[in-house]
């Protein structure tokens, strides 16, 4: 990299720091960490979805070579709080969901542990259980809130009244299936215990949130916990808080005289131990004027959560702000199953959100005989309508116009299955997007200055693979006023200041915001020629301004779809975002950000489906052979383009994050665009050529 400094560090697209070492396999993750003589776990799951253990036969087991021990609910330390049930691993003979672990294997090797516990012999006294989301289920009930503090109901204006004197309705139900994060880098923890300190190597997008949650769940002071992830291989959300195998881990390492256990979940684990996306059932209706102008909205979800832990998605929130209409109702029930538990997956509530809704709104446009654009511009809000409070920043209309230019909107041809080429049904679909500001407060940054003008910056955030290590590096350089080669940047570990999860696109703005704070109470300390030594440790100031705004990004996705005429296959062959995020802090890392999630969204709509059975409670499907993800054939023409929008109210930095905004929409374009090729109208995902030819 050249020491010359540009004008500005922040949007000058800088290659990777962290590239190079990725490239050549020398970025130490989590599972490659130098430890010493270490140990192997295994865990042995459960084969039923509910009841006890009454026994464990672990003889055979024990007598292989290489067996260490085996760790049941008799013989596992105790947790100081076991009130969370997913993290309380081996604490009772209790059976939440099929795939829980019920013994753990410590062995030298890792073949030598998996060996053995195929060898563990369990009897189980099974319970009658449920697996099944069901819109009729007599166990629904209203959470008392949702994921990030969402309200669970909401109501505005007379519903019912409006909707049924509308001149247009909508009255649809929609479905999007359970989903599975499957990050590259598998959830992984090594945990070595010297009888004071516990270090564990994670995977994990929040290093300080797993030593606070571990430090609570083991009984110990925080000051007892490190925890080191200088690397990530994505998380996608799975990875943002400690699921079971992080305190399996650590209870392990209590059992081993202090040497180190390494605990890798296979990829199949991980569709029961570490999450997934919950199904919904989404019931829309939608009033309108003859002109299209909405006159009534409502929207009812229902969703599973598992039984052990509750978990309820705030998938209608969305919902409650993108479009102007003076009557509105939401609600959000949940199922109770005797499931593994569900949690956060990429833009969580806003991407499953969206697509029941935007797709209804396609079908609006179609009654009203409107474009779908010209329906959207007619019902754009004036202030956010769930709050009343202005928008911040909302250029959702000009992502439209841009997206529609670069596009070739205007070619479309409105009336349904219309274009047809070589066999195959051609159409095109529109979808809006949209994901809250949510700057984490609770941060710190350290600054210190070294020698011959390099300055150390450590804060204790996260990078997942969306390229932090680089973005930082950039703010601290402008924020300093020093080029980028004289920033060394320390993440990744909890011995840095305290840092919030890389989740909800907030990272970048929240640590970048943290920076700035930082390097401008260094230079009020130590001004611009400091001596070796000097330090400064500052957080960011309230911002107080934000409670009376409505922040949020915006996008406009927009899809081609070509429907084989005899077979249904489908194929898209075009995707376009246009989105509108705040200051891009890296031009190179944001598109590879918005192209990912973009790919997501893909896969959402056409491919990824977790198969829940409910004879037996468990996803049949764990695997990349059977779940099905968008490969390189899938992705063809993607572009992501953005409108140059620095938000003063976002923060010191401006910018609003982008990790999530890509997926919001781009499964219900893909959808609007396979009805506009085929006519057939699907509103259940994935969009499978069975579909199209029932």
């Amino acid at each position: 990299m050249s020491k010359l400094m540009p004008a500005s560090a922040i949007g000058t697209p800088y290659e990777r720091l962290d590239g190079e070492l990725k490239v050549r396999g020398t970025a130490p993750y989590a599972y490659e960490q130098p430890v010493e003589n270490p140990v192997h776990l295994y865990p042995v799951l459960s084969t039923i979805a509910r009841g006890r253990v009454e026994r464990v036969e672990t003889a055979a087991a024990e007598a292989l070579d290489g067996v260490l021990t085996i760790l049941t609910a008799e013989t596992t330390p105790r947790l100081a709080d076991s009130s969370d049930r997913e993290l309380a691993v081996l604490q009772d003979p209790s059976v939440g969901y099929r795939g829980q672990i019920v013994a753990a294997v410590l062995a030298e090797t890792p073949e030598t542990a998996r060996e053995a516990a195929a060898a563990v012999q369990v009897t189980y006294t099974e319970e009658p259980f449920t697996a099944q989301l069901r819109a009729d289920d007599p166990a629904l009930y209203a959470p008392e809130e949702l994921n990030a503090g969402t309200p669970t109901d909401s109501s505005q204006g007379d519903f019912d009244g409006a909707f049924d004197t509308a001149a247009l309705r909508i009255d649809a139900t929609y479905s999007t299936p359970p989903e599975h994060n499957n990050p590259l880098e598998p959830h992984v923890t090594v945990a070595q215990w010297d009888g004071t300190v516990l270090t564990l190597w994670d995977s994990t997008q929040g290093v300080h949130a797993v030593k606070s949650t571990l430090a609570q769940v083991l009984g110990l002071d925080e000051e007892q916990v490190r925890v080191i992830a200088p690397h990530v291989g994505g998380g996608f959300g799975s990875k943002g808080m400690p699921h079971v195998q992080v305190v399996m881990a650590a209870l392990a390492a209590q059992c081993t005289d202090g040497r180190p256990v390494k605990f890798p979940v296979s990829r199949q684990q991980m569709y029961t131990l570490t999450s997934h996306r919950t199904p919904t059932i989404q019931h829309v209706r939608l009033g309108a004027a003859d002109d299209g102008r909405l006159t009534a909205m409502s929207l009812d979800i229902l969703e599973h959560t598992s039984r052990i832990k509750e978990f309820a998605e705030q998938t209608p929130a969305p919902f409650r702000m993108m479009y102007a209409a003076p009557n509105r109702r939401t609600s959000t029930r949940l199922a109770p199953l005797d499931i593994p538990v569900p949690s956060w997956m990429r833009a969580p509530g806003e991407c499953p959100g969206m697509f029941g809704p935007e797709v209804a709104m396609d079908e609006l446009a179609a009654a009203a005989g409107l474009d779908p654009i010209e329906l959207r511009r007619r019902n754009e809000p004036e202030v956010d309508p769930e709050t009343g409070n202005p928008f911040s920043s909302r250029h959702l209309l000009e992502c439209f116009d841009l997206g529609a230019e670069r596009f070739g909107w205007e070619n479309r041809v409105a009336r349904p299955r219309s274009v047809q080429q070589d066999g195959w049904l051609v159409g095109m679909g529109t979808a809006s997007a949209v994901y809250p500001f949510m700057r984490q407060p609770s941060n710190t940054a350290r600054i210190q200055y070294e020698q011959d003008g390099v300055y150390s910056v450590q804060i204790g955030a996260s990078d997942i693979g969306t390229g932090s290590w680089t973005a930082l590096t950039q703010i601290a350089a402008d924020a300093l006023r020093v080029p980028v080669d004289r920033i060394r940047l320390g993440i990744g570990d909890t011995r840095f200041p305290t840092a919030s999860v890389a989740g909800g696109s907030s990272g970048t703005a929240s640590w970048g915001g943290t920076i700035i704070a930082a390097a401008r109470a260094f230079r009020e300390d130590h001004g611009e020629h400091p001596s070796p030594g000097a330090h400064t440790e500052a957080q960011p100031p309230e911002d107080p301004e934000a409670a009376n705004l409505a922040l949020y990004s915006f996008g406009a996705h927009f899809a081609e779809v070509r429907i084989h005429a005899d077979t249904g296959e489908i194929r898209v062959p075009r995707m376009l975002g246009v989105f509108s995020a705040g200051r891009i802090i890296n031009p190179r890392t944001a598109r590879s950000q918005f192209l990912g999630a973009m790919t997501m969204g893909l896969g959402m709509a056409l491919h990824e489906q977790g198969v829940l059975d409910p004879r037996f409670g468990i996803f049949v499907n764990s695997d990349l052979a059977e779940y099905h993800i968008p490969t390189n054939a899938d992705v063809l023409d993607m572009e992501a383009l953005w409108i140059e929008d620095r938000d003063e109210h976002a923060g010191p930095l401006g910018a609003r994050g982008i990790g999530e905004i890509g997926i919001v929409g781009s499964a219900a374009a893909i959808a609007n665009a396979a009805y506009n090729a085929s006519g057939t109208r699907i509103r259940d995902l994935p969009l499978t050529p069975d579909k199209f030819l029932a």
